[in-house]
């Protein structure tokens, strides 16, 4: 197996106005100094992207927008481009999250076509993939990701591949407290490495990094850690507070 770092990283969705942004940006730089063999991703919404990207100045901690629209500039009245992200100090974007699919209409095309911008942009993809409840009860989790991984993919160089980091969030269960279990969650994770290495090699599948989403928590993530195709987590609600999240990003200590 491949040394890929780990990656944790804390989705805030819509919660934090600025001031709480800042509030909980600080109590986790204290939290989670010296933690520097992860990679600490925090995404809060956009209103406070320029104020968290100021203080995390110097830290071990990188910045993510929860999205953005693909074309640089335009009269695309709501959006944000990869540009005004990169201006921002956003290293990272969120892509495909099943809330914007479930919610906003995105697709495997649309978020085709919005991971190629950000790798022309050179930001790092977090793209994510997962079955609903139904979609599972009917067994057809496998092919659901096979479709989602394929068509996300389409027509995007192996050497781009390398960049993107993949986040599998079984939707049923974000935010319902349910997690799958650590053998749950191996097997989706070592059959979307399979998806890539078809797609690409195993050289190639073997650097991507797969992040597991899904109700994380720090009393959860070392029994995910230790999957050997679990590369990090992207959380949600646990990010919203500093001491829940740092405790994630310390899983190995703690």
């Amino acid at each position: 197996m491949a040394d890929r770092r780990p990656v944790i990283a804390g989705n805030w969705k819509m919660y934090k106005t600025s001031e709480e942004a800042l509030a909980l940006i600080d109590e986790l730089k204290g939290l989670i100094t010296g933690v520097d063999d992860v990679d600490t991703v925090v995404a809060p919404p956009f209103t406070a992207l320029t104020v968290v990207a100021d203080r995390i100045k110097g830290s071990n901690i990188q910045l993510a927008a929860q999205n953005f629209y693909w074309e640089s500039e335009g009269a695309y009245t709501g959006e944000i481009s990869p540009t005004m992200l990169l201006s921002a100090g956003c290293t990272y974007v969120i892509i495909g999250h099943s809330e914007r699919r479930q919610y906003f209409g995105e697709t495997n095309a649309t978020v085709n076509r919005k991971i190629k911008a950000a790798l022309a942009y050179k930001l790092v993809p977090i793209f994510c993939i997962g079955e609903s409840l139904e979609e599972r009860e009917a067994e057809k989790t496998f092919s659901v990701l096979d479709k989602q991984v394929s068509e996300g993919l389409e027509n995007i160089a192996a050497d781009d591949v390398e960049k993107i980091v993949i986040a599998y969030e079984p939707v049923w269960a974000i935010g319902t407290g349910k997690t799958a279990s650590d053998e749950q969650a191996q097997e989706a994770h070592h059959f979307i490495r399979k998806c890539v290495s078809d797609l690409y090699g195993k050289d190639i599948a073997n650097v991507v990094r797969i992040l597991y989403g899904g109700s994380v928590k720090s009393n959860n993530i070392a029994g995910l850690m230790v999957q050997p195709d679990i590369d990090g987590a992207l959380v949600g609600g646990a990010s919203l507070t500093a001491s829940s999240f740092a405790g994630i990003v310390k899983f190995k200590i703690s």
